[in-house]
């Protein structure tokens, strides 16, 4: 199998690269959530606290972005070429929950 894609629906083996950019993306959204936390704690101004909630939803879907173009360049085209037709169906149901 090639390195880096899907070893099976359920796990993926991905670049040391891909791993530690995607787990410093989280680590930020999760400052971000303290720092939310922390504003409400002290009783920020509503529309201060709305911002930075924006942000951390931006970040968010920052991620999701990442991480769904590594999904298909991968695990997506590799199941693809080996002609696993349900792997479509799946990133289509995956996609329809990221698009409520």
């Amino acid at each position: 199998m090639e390195e880096g894609c899907c070893l099976s629906h359920r796990h993926k083996r991905r670049q040391s690269a891909e791993q530690t950019d995607l787990i410093h993306r989280l680590n930020r959204v999760e400052g971000q959530i303290r720092g939310i936390r922390n504003m409400v704690e002290k009783d920020a101004y509503c529309p201060d606290i709305l911002i930075q909630v924006a942000a951390a939803t931006a970040a968010l879907n920052s991620f999701n972005k990442v991480l769904l173009a590594s999904h298909i360049r991968s695990c997506v085209a590799q199941d693809l070429r080996a002609g696993q037709e349900e792997t479509l169906d799946e990133l289509i149901a995956v996609l329809q929950k990221l698009m409520k």
